[in-house]
């Protein structure tokens, strides 16, 4: 019974964490959802900004805290292993939830491109971004990123091996085509509200910090391995001289995202 109890958690968190990205597209992209990254402002300008920056400051230090091997080492203590992904999965759409349910949209306009096929090539990159962040989590196992084989293996009784390393696609030209994938999603976009700006520095800075905690745990892991994967393989902007792509053979073993 355990073992059900299990497997059906994993599938709830599972599915809130894919209702809350497909959320999180129309919140950035102004598309369909009740309220959106741009909705009309509420509040004073100064208390928007500390609301927003509260929210985001949450997620942030939520996401990163309980990606860590010394949080894990220790949450793992309270909860199952099986489901420690699917929690992690679940406490980052909650932090997820929280943020579109409180944002405070704060008006004012950055940039607004008005010709029309700029305005269509941004809102293509848009979705490409966001196309390639899901991309990227199937490259690397979707279903082990966000705890769903922990919780089948678990239910049949097998033990959980980690994935093996490997450079699949795009992550043989960037360390993390997932997080480029993110990058475009924020900034491609027609009109630049101050609201967005605020949202795309913060989630910008964010990952930047995290890239830096990841790898380093990354490197403690895998050792020579993944060290020698960060010397040839650049962070976000592949290189395009003919020596660096000779530089990581298909063997080589590479990093993955939290």
């Amino acid at each position: 019974m355990a073992r059900t109890t299990a497997f059906v958690y994993g599938v709830a968190c599972y599915l809130v964490f894919f209702v809350t990205f497909l959320y999180a597209i129309g919140f950035v992209g102004n598309l369909v959802v009740p309220k959106s990254i741009d909705s009309p402002p509420q509040r004073p300008f100064p208390q928007a900004l500390i609301v927003n920056s509260l929210l985001l400051s949450l997620f942030a230090v939520q996401h990163s805290v309980m990606a860590r091997r010394w949080f894990k080492a220790w949450w793992t203590q309270f909860v199952p292993t099986p489901i420690e992904r699917s929690t992690y999965v679940l406490c980052a759409s909650l932090a997820l939830i929280l943020l579109f349910w409180l944002w405070q949209p704060m008006g004012g306009t950055v940039w607004n491109v008005e010709q029309p096929v700029v305005r269509a090539v941004l809102q293509a990159l848009f979705i490409c971004g966001w196309l390639m962040v899901l991309i990227a989590t199937f490259l690397i196992n979707h279903f082990d990123l966000f705890g769903l084989r922990q919780v089948y293996l678990y239910l049949r009784g097998k033990d959980y091996r980690p994935l093996e390393f490997a450079t699949p696609g795009p992550y043989k030209l960037v360390r993390h085509p997932l997080y480029v994938g993110f990058f475009i999603a924020f900034w491609a976009t027609p009109t630049m509200t101050v609201a967005h700006l605020v949202f795309a520095l913060a989630t910008t800075a964010y990952i930047m910090v995290a890239v830096f905690f990841e790898e380093a745990d990354l490197e403690a892991y895998l050792g020579e391995a993944y060290r020698r994967y960060r010397q040839s393989t650049p962070k976000f902007i592949p290189r395009v001289s003919r020596k660096a792509e000779q530089a990581t053979p298909d063997s080589q073993v590479a990093g993955g995202s939290e």
